[in-house]
């Protein structure tokens, strides 16, 4: 399915909402099963005292890596096209309101997906203040700035929120700035709940809730952290 959507994308061309959902289930059905396979490889590692498994762990968990970063080159290749398509786009002015804000919401859509495998990718760094977690966070920057007109309620938004709350948890371990997102999301999309509609009300509710439930996990509400993950 992957390279299926990878050889639509490179006809070129705006994808619908239907069609960028199925890039997105396409290449984290190939990603998934990697990032849990090297999380269960550190589990191990970290649990294992003998050094001739540790040679053959290493030497496992080294080939996972690659695969991940060979996957998430893949999809920064596409992205890098899709995110600039988007842009134009978007930047014409020559659109009815209902046109523009789906422009809008796809380019926001890119730039998302560009933060999560710069995210992935970041996980192996395993450096804070490294290059490839500080593009994660200037693609999730992006992403916010690119939706201005998107409400705090809409799905889009409300999952981007959650995205780089996680980024800000796993990768750059900054509770305080984690909570400060969080409660923020959460409140802004409480504050306008009449503004949902029936087609996105599944969806905004349910990110609403995770991150509700990320906001109970991580203490926030007491302004501490805990040990747990988002």
């Amino acid at each position: 399915m992957a390279a299926f959507m990878k050889e639509v994308c490179d006809m070129g061309g705006m994808l619908q909402q239907e069609e960028r959902n199925l890039l997105s289930v396409a290449y984290k059905n190939v990603i998934g099963p990697l990032r849990r396979a090297l999380r269960i490889t550190n589990s191990v590692q970290q649990k294992t005292a003998d050094e001739r498994k540790l040679k053959t762990i290493a030497e496992y968990k080294k080939g996972l890596e690659g695969k991940i970063k060979q996957v998430c080159d893949e999809v920064q290749e596409i992205l890098i096209q899709l995110i600039k398509g988007a842009k134009v786009e978007a930047d014409k002015s020559a659109y009815d309101r209902e046109t523009a804000e789906k422009l809008e919401e796809s380019h926001v859509f890119f730039l998302k997906m560009q933060g999560d495998y710069y995210r992935y990718e970041a996980e192996i760094e395993e450096k804070i203040n490294g290059p490839v977690a500080d593009k994660a966070l200037n693609s999730y920057n992006s992403a916010i700035d690119a939706g201005p007109t998107l409400k705090p309620t809409h799905p889009m938004r409300l999952g981007l929120a959650l995205n780089f709350l996680t980024f800000y948890y796993e990768i750059m371990n900054n509770p305080e700035k984690v909570c400060e997102l969080a409660i923020n999301a959460f409140n802004g999309a409480i504050a306008e709940l009449d503004t949902l509609n029936e087609d996105s009300y599944k969806d905004s509710t349910l990110i609403m809730q995770l991150i509700r439930d990320n906001i109970t996990l991580w203490n926030c509400d007491n302004g501490k952290d805990s040990d747990r993950e988002g």
